[in-house]
């Protein structure tokens, strides 16, 4: 790696670490020319897929836009955020794993909805009712309904 101070071609690495989390490597470097060291991180470099919109518009994929989907949908609602960091890395594991360029944001939305149907049933309520543009009582019934299929009692 070249040294940030003087430009040398080449530097040595002194020490090296995992961070604690497991996904980078800290290097402290010293540069034989001048002396002067510093450090690097090296990360994997991953690329998200595209998410297609419905009108068929592309965007890069955006943890910020999905964890403001989770943020709305559980506002004033008691669920820690460790919940919620571990469902937008649950989804994003969920893509990578997939491999596909491409994302469809209905897909990405109806992962969304899993992840709060297990978290809160209030948030996954919410969330629904604007996903799916609910028009009526009605559909607030079904889902409910859905979310606690009535049990079988045998007589």
């Amino acid at each position: 790696m070249k040294c940030p101070f003087c430009s040398a071609d080449d530097t040595q690495v002194i020490d090296s670490r995992v961070n604690d989390e497991g996904d980078s490597i800290r290097r402290r470097r010293r540069c034989p020319d001048c002396d002067k060291r510093f450090t690097t991180y090296e990360t994997a470099e991953l690329h998200l897929p595209q998410v297609v919109k419905q009108n068929g518009t592309r965007e890069e994929f955006n943890r910020k836009k999905l964890r403001s989907s989770f943020t709305r949908a559980l506002h004033k609602r008691p669920v820690p955020t460790e919940y919620v960091d571990r469902a937008i890395e649950h989804i994003v594991q969920k893509i990578l794993g997939q491999g596909e360029r491409e994302i469809m944001a209905r897909a990405l939305g109806e992962s969304v909805m899993h992840e709060l149907k297990a978290m809160d049933k209030v948030a996954y309520i919410r969330f629904a009712s604007v996903y799916r543009s609910f028009q009526d009582v009605d559909d607030f019934n079904n889902v409910i309904r859905d979310l606690d299929p009535p049990t079988h009692k045998k007589s």
